[in-house]
């Protein structure tokens, strides 16, 4: 049996969604996927959450246990034969560890960057705090939700399935070559949120292409407790 090139838990998933235009993702797609549009709505998904018990190649890396991440990502199809497959591309993923960037931009091609990260739980019966934070250029970015502390099935069908239930990543190694590798984990629950709070300057983060998030809502912000997931070694689409 093959060894999953990494496993670990995703914790704690803080989600916000926005609508974005397809033009502005159009130099941003992989060859040979298209966007995967929900309702007539094309998505970019501000995110973050906690990596635990992570392994590489089945090993633990001393203090590469346990980390942040906060990414931005959107949604793309591969129609391989007669299937579709929904998966995701990322403009970047933010974590606090070196390593993890060198590893992620070398062999995946993927858009890692180092910064200082933390975050925050609190937890009691009726409540669930979550906030990651992290600094670029010395201003300091955070992201915080507050639920009910209750876990709730995601719908089929609903807006929470669409963003959640995407199981590939691609990445766009050159304008004819994509990098394709499958995120494998079940159905996750989400927490019915109360109150939020978005503190980015998305142009500053990830250029002047999303700078105009700096103005807009999101259409939705949700918290998933995650689950284990695997990801599975890639291989090329040309």
């Amino acid at each position: 049996m093959s060894t999953s090139f990494l496993k670990a838990e995703w914790r704690k998933l803080a989600i916000a969604n926005y609508e974005i235009s397809p033009e502005i993702l159009k130099k941003y797609i992989p060859n040979h996927t298209e966007l995967d549009i929900w309702n007539g709505k094309c998505y970019v998904s501000l995110i973050g959450f906690m990596f635990q018990n992570t392994k590489m190649l089945g090993l633990k890396i001393p203090f590469h246990i346990n980390f942040e991440e906060v990414n931005l990502r959107f949604y793309v199809k591969y129609k391989e034969g007669d299937k579709w497959k929904r998966g995701v591309v990322f403009i970047k993923e933010l974590v606090p560890k070196k390593a993890l960037s060198i590893v992620a931009n070398t062999l995946y091609k993927e858009h890692y960057q180092t910064v200082p990260m933390k975050h925050l739980w609190k937890i009691d019966t009726s409540d669930i705090f979550v906030e990651y934070g992290w600094e670029i250029k010395g201003q300091q970015q955070a992201f915080s939700i507050q639920a009910d502390n209750i876990q709730v099935e995601i719908p089929i069908g609903s807006e929470e399935e669409f963003i959640t239930e995407h199981y590939w990543g691609y990445t766009k190694v050159s304008e004819y070559k994509t990098f394709e590798y499958e995120v494998r984990h079940p159905r996750w629950n989400t927490y019915p949120v109360k109150n939020y709070s978005i503190q980015v300057d998305f142009e500053l983060v990830y250029g002047n292409d999303f700078s105009f998030l700096n103005q807009q809502q999101p259409i939705s912000v949700m918290l998933a407790e995650g689950s284990e997931i695997s990801v599975e070694g890639k291989k090329n689409i040309y």
